[in-house]
């Protein structure tokens, strides 16, 4: 059984952007599980675990709901929290991206999978990459701090734009030291001659 998600990688430009939003905010706010930049992914479906003939079906339903959507950038956008600001659970950055092709990407992803029988998450579609889980309810003094974070963050650099040629495949594996994320098949979007 393989632990299966798709997901869009990001590039090590990106990783390096992100490490240091991530540093920053631990300098004000160390109690959070921070997430390594470098397997920071935007998950487009979590499948859970698959055995062989479902994972062969999941890397068809990435090929064919690749080949119809072209390359495409996106940017992020401000940071955010899952959760009520007196429990959050998770720290996120947004992703903007105004063509579409990220939600169409999805919207065909969900299609493909849905036709071989795979159960599809039904709430809408929020692109986001995580950067802290909360485990442990937050201290009046850092509820305070993370909203000062999240405020500051929102007038932070633009991000650099993120090429995006192609959906992955991915496994991971539940570490002692966190999770460890392989991409078992990078699928090319469509209409990308580079």
């Amino acid at each position: 059984m393989t632990r299966t998600f798709i997901a869009l990688e990001q590039d090590e430009s990106l990783q390096r952007y992100l490490g240091e939003i991530i540093h920053h905010m631990t300098q004000d706010l160390p109690g959070p599980r921070w997430v390594d930049p470098a397997g920071i992914h935007l998950t487009l479906a979590f499948l859970g675990e698959l055995n062989d003939q479902q994972l062969a079906e999941a890397t068809r339903a990435a090929e064919l709901s690749a080949r119809s959507i072209p390359s495409f950038e996106y940017r992020l956008s401000h940071p955010g929290i899952f959760g009520s600001p007196r429990q959050p659970r998770v720290i996120w950055i947004g992703v903007e991206e105004p063509a579409g092709n990220l939600q169409l990407l999805h919207h065909q992803l969900n299609l493909e999978l849905a036709q071989r029988g795979f159960e599809i998450d039904t709430r809408p579609f929020a692109p986001h990459l995580t950067l802290a889980r909360i485990k442990a309810p937050l201290r009046p003094e850092e509820q305070q701090r993370l909203q000062r974070l999240l405020a500051v963050q929102d007038r932070q650099p633009r991000s650099p734009l993120v090429r995006v040629r192609h959906l992955s495949v991915m496994k991971s594996e539940l570490m002692r030291a966190g999770a460890r994320y392989t991409s078992l098949r990078d699928v090319p979007l469509g209409l990308d001659k580079d």
